[in-house]
């Protein structure tokens, strides 16, 4: 009989876990080596499976896949797929034998499941199989530090939010949420010693990322990240699914939550056998004719096609992104239990030009890379032999005059890492600011996703131009946003932790690379006719006002002139054609020349009269000061509040 002795005094150690579409690990630093953690039976994966029973229980893993085929619609498994998704999202219904339930008014706009008469989120559910996991780990080393837990690099804030809700409701310390292609490049280079540029593939069971970083000594630096939120080995099953079902001449969204539950999991397992064999042949699980069904290896690559072809297009964009091409990397790493595929591996290798690097464990090297960070983080490993620098997936910004967004922080910026900006007022009287978050790559507000929106109140009347507002943006290592805004002259400021209530619906994050490409030149025509705009509306109404507040400064014929060149600068702006707007722009500062000139002399006689030449130069000195400081002005205010609105700036400043 072998006898586990362990220190009662040890101090708790900390985790890593790989939190998996199908599977999910736990791992440890053991004697400097990372180490899965296995079970009673000797299995270190942990289904990601749950079932919610009748009187209250809940089970986890492979008892819970069990219980699927009987329970669909209480047994919820890939529930990684719905993290921080839209109760909306149409990613949702596909081919799930769920029970979803309409959130109430109110309410935040998430999945919600219908289990066992009672309402669970992917949180909930997440936080579950977090649960069994820390267990599991309890049993092995009986008091517990922090945790590390992975996410795909493309998950966004609302996804990566989520898994750490799940986290801390399953009682676990959250150190920090790190990228799986980032935990697995550290696994792989610290095992094997290797230092280059490396490409990370990594194909799960519900997500697809690809990251371009570079290993050396110890320091891991993301030079890009690219990717699908919603793609990975469920939908190999989906489409073997969908050809089953139309093999046994059945409609397949005719068919019972228990048929559709059973037809997956049939699905998953021809997946796996055509992994060693040629072709596999089944019973017809629907108890149709035919009786049996023959699945080929050919006929499976040729299903899946499609699917690679969608990670090859992301892959291009991130060497693109890393400026690098595919013959200068050292070697491609697979990660993830779906690269086991043939036709994967395959893929790879051509798309690459090299054979790829599978030699460590593909299921576990994302939980292993968790451990060792783990380890770090907590102090009992050495934090010089480990450096990650990651990026971020998607540009970050706010939206300024004309509804254009402006890049506060642009993606693939290594982070941690800030940036803050000025922006001024451009209305008079304006007694608050409010700030638009957005999350993308089009010009246009609308075109992004939003983040946040806030208000900065309070701020006491001023002319337009002389409030200055600071942004600041920080992403942390967890690749979360917190935004903070000051109003400098009076020092009224306020922080947000960006936390949206909902993920990105089946515009992925990829398919918002892709639009802004494909509306790359509209965007830009787009964004420069919203700025000529604010920039005629300004001029416009600061001429008009400048014309009624001296009118004893205006030569004969004067007042006529410019009103004429007032009207025609009116009648541009509301036109699509930003030249013709600078144009009557530029027609109106010819007319108004002499006037400006004789206002700002009448106002520098006013402002040296009675003082001294020491004097007259300090002003002349705090005037460019202020002048300097100001950024450009913000969009109209509401019309039931004095809010102020963004326009152009200086270059923001990024910290790092």
């Amino acid at each position: 009989m072998l006898l586990d002795i362990f220190d009662p005094k040890a101090p708790p150690r900390a985790i890593g876990i790989d939190l998996g579409t199908t599977n999910s690990l736990v791992a440890y630093v053991k004697n400097e080596c990372p180490t899965v953690i296995a079970d009673c039976h000797q299995t270190s994966l942990l289904p990601s499976a749950v079932h919610y029973g009748d009187r209250g229980d809940v089970v986890v893993g492979a008892d819970a896949l069990l219980r699927a085929a009987a329970h669909p619609r209480d047994t919820i498994v890939s529930v990684k797929r719905f993290m921080g998704r839209g109760a909306d999202d149409p990613e949702t219904r596909r081919l799930a034998p769920y029970a979803f339930v309409a959130p109430k008014a109110g309410d935040a706009n998430v999945v919600r499941f219908g289990v066992a008469g009672r309402v669970v989120t992917p949180v909930e559910v997440s936080a579950e199989i977090l649960r069994a996991l820390k267990r599991l780990a309890e049993d092995e080393l009986r008091s517990l530090g922090g945790a590390v837990i992975t996410v795909p690099a493309y998950f966004d804030d609302a996804q990566r939010q989520a898994t750490r809700d799940a986290g801390r409701l399953a009682g676990l310390e959250v150190l920090r949420l790190i990228n799986e292609p980032t935990a697995a490049a550290l696994a792989y280079g610290l095992e094997k010693k290797q230092n280059g540029l490396f490409a990370v593939y990594d194909l799960g069971g519900g997500t697809f990322d690809v990251t371009i970083l570079v290993l050396d000594n110890g320091v891991f630096q993301v030079k890009s990240t690219g990717g699908d939120s919603a793609l990975g080995g469920d939908d190999m099953d989906a489409i073997l699914a969908e050809e089953l079902f139309a093999l046994a001449h059945r409609d397949a969204r005719a068919a019972t939550p228990s048929e559709v539950r059973v037809v997956l999991d049939v699905a998953r397992r021809v997946k796996h056998g055509l992994t060693t064999a040629p072709e596999v042949e089944i019973d017809n699980p629907l108890g149709s004719v035919p009786a049996t069904m023959l699945f080929t290896r050919a006929r499976f690559d040729e299903l899946v096609r499609p699917l690679l072809a969608r990670t090859g297009t992301a892959c291009k964009r991130a060497l693109r992104d890393a400026e690098t091409k595919a013959e200068s990397l050292d070697g491609v790493i697979l990660v993830g239990g779906s690269t086991r595929v043939p036709a994967v591996r395959a893929f790879v290798e051509q798309l690459f030009g090299k054979a790829p690097l599978a030699d460590i464990d593909p299921d576990q090297v994302v939980a292993l890379g968790a451990a060792i960070q783990a380890n770090v983080l907590s102090g009992a490993g050495n934090p010089d032999d480990v450096l990650l620098l990651d990026v971020t997936p998607l540009s970050l910004g706010i939206e300024v005059g004309g509804g254009v967004v402006d890049r506060v922080l642009p993606r693939n910026t290594t982070t941690p890492a800030a940036a803050r900006a000025a922006y001024t007022t451009q209305e008079d009287n304006q007694t608050g600011f409010e700030i638009h978050v957005v999350q993308g790559e089009r010009e246009l507000a609308a075109d992004c996703r939003s983040l946040a929106r806030f208000t900065l109140r309070g701020i006491p009347p001023m002319a337009a131009g002389l409030a200055r507002l600071e942004v600041t943006f920080r992403v942390d290592a967890d690749g979360l946003l917190s935004v903070h805004a000051r109003e400098e002259r009076t020092g009224i400021e306020q922080a947000v932790d960006v936390k949206p209530s909902y993920g990105l619906d089946d515009d992925t994050v990829e398919q918002m690379l892709i639009d802004a490409i494909d509306h790359g030149e509209a965007d830009l025509d787009a964004r420069r006719l919203a700025e000529a705009r604010v920039e005629a509306h300004r001029i416009g109404r600061s001429t008009q006002k400048s014309v009624d507040d001296d009118p004893s400064l205006l030569f004969e014929g004067e007042r006529e002139r410019i009103a004429f060149a007032l009207a025609h600068l009116e009648q541009a702006a509301t036109g699509a054609d930003p030249r013709t707007i600078q144009l009557r722009i530029d027609d109106l500062d010819t007319a108004t020349k002499s006037f400006a000139e004789r206002r700002m002399n009448r106002a520098i006689a006013m402002a040296i009269e009675g003082q001294r030449l020491d004097q007259v130069e300090r002003t002349v000195e705090h005037a460019k000061g202020i002048e300097a400081a100001h950024g450009s002005p913000l969009p109209p205010p509401a019309p039931d509040d004095a809010l102020a609105s963004f326009a152009n700036h200086p270059k923001p400043e990024v910290e790092r």
